[in-house]
């Protein structure tokens, strides 16, 4: 896995990225508000990583709506343990219902 970042934007730290969005588990059901957190070298490759973790969490569909790179470390659950988990290689998601 590559581990530089893949773009202009020279930034030092890890580039773990926040991805905004829907799910559905059935089709026609009801969406669930997601945020996926990842580490990855590029937008492209984060979109793609957090759609395969979708699928294999169950959704069949998932309308992603915003992509952004973290630049702080968050402090408030869920999202510093996602981070965290982000840091080591996982796909953290996170289900709002």
């Amino acid at each position: 896995m590559i581990t530089a970042p893949d773009n202009d934007n020279n930034f030092d730290g890890p580039m773990v990225f926040i991805i905004i969005g829907k799910g559905y588990e059935t089709d026609g059901g009801e969406g669930i508000d997601l945020h996926v957190m990842l580490k990855a070298p590029d937008d492209d490759t984060a979109v793609r990583e957090a759609l395969n973790a979708l699928a294999e969490e169950g959704f069949i569909e998932a309308d992603l709506d915003q992509i952004g790179m973290l630049t702080d470390v968050p402090e408030e659950e869920p999202h510093a343990s996602a981070y965290q988990g982000a840091l080591e290689g996982e796909v953290a998601i996170i289900r709002f219902r």
